[in-house]
């Protein structure tokens, strides 16, 4: 599998609030691909969406979500910072942005109470945005990035996209700093398709219980309670196709599926995708054969469900 749309992806700035840029690079890549794609897609954004962007197949009974923000970093008073969601902390992460004097690669420091400040030849402009500086690596079994989440998730879906009949893609934002974008997108998909079903192409952590190579990751829940009878199906279809999963089991972490449980529509969700190691960090790694699984995974169920 070639993960060159991967890596683009993965170098695109785009921290929660500030979602612009990956809006772009996907209605550009969605235009360019689409005529290849076995069903060619209505495409919704602009007006009404602000930076999100839902694609519609056929006719949907099954909505796959996928967030587009990632986390990062606000730049404060002085050189003080403020995180974007949670991402993890160590003196010496480089970080990057731009702001009206120019492009900017600074350098990370927490000191012994925790607080957050960079290293940089000159102030940066208060309100700046800043995110890991990207580095691939990839060989044989494994990528290696910052922001697989989510980009991975995009990715995903993107893949899914190209063979999909009837369905959903909802691109949302916001989803690392508490949601926001997800409630209105629920209300479309519910009131105008009557879609009530839904996953999560999201990427969840390797923990003692969820290992790499032992394929996609199926959570049976996290901070939130899916509905057990709709994530029994799920399970059921996945088990009789023999395909290589995982059932995951959380108390803490959430995901756009927290947000559509609290909207006010009857909708089912499930979070359904790889496992990383070193989460929110510059070093996210997951192994290529749960990124073929989650894909064909995600394909099965886009049929089943």
């Amino acid at each position: 599998m070639n993960f060159e749309l991967l890596k683009q992806m993965c170098r695109i700035h785009a921290p929660s609030g500030n979602e612009v840029a990956m809006t772009d690079f996907l209605l550009n890549y969605i235009n360019t691909n689409k005529s290849q794609w076995k069903v060619q897609p209505e495409v919704l954004y602009g007006e009404g969406f602000q930076d999100c962007i839902v694609l519609v197949f056929g006719k949907p009974k099954t909505a796959i979500y996928a967030h587009i923000d990632s986390i990062g970093f606000t730049v404060r008073y002085h050189n003080q910072l403020v995180k974007i969601g949670g991402p993890k902390t160590e003196s010496g992460y480089k970080l990057i942005g731009k702001d009206n004097h120019g492009e900017i690669n600074c350098t990370l420091q927490v000191d012994e109470d925790g607080d957050l400040t960079y290293e940089f030849d000159r102030e940066i402009e208060r309100g700046t945005m800043l995110t890991f500086q990207p580095e691939w690596i990839e060989d044989d079994n494994f990528v290696q990035c910052c922001y697989m989440d989510n980009r991975l998730g995009v990715f995903n879906a993107l893949k899914v996209a190209e063979t999909l009949e009837n369905g959903m893609i909802c691109f949302s934002c916001w989803e690392e700093s508490g949601g926001g974008s997800v409630e209105y997108l629920a209300k479309l998909m519910y009131e105008k398709y009557n879609v009530s079903q839904t996953l999560i192409s999201d990427i969840t952590w390797v923990t003692e219980g969820v290992l790499h190579g032992q394929g996609c990751v199926i959570s049976m829940r996290d901070s939130g309670l899916p509905r057990r009878k709709y994530v029994n199906r799920i399970i059921d279809i996945v088990k009789e196709s023999k395909m290589p999963y995982q059932l995951e089991v959380e108390s803490s972490g959430g995901s756009d599926g927290n947000t559509l449980h609290r909207a006010p529509y009857p909708i089912d969700w499930c979070f359904v995708g790889a496992a990383e190691s070193d989460v929110h960090s510059p070093n996210e790694k997951v192994n290529k054969d749960d990124i073929k699984s989650m894909i064909e995974l995600y394909k099965l169920l886009m049929e089943k469900l």
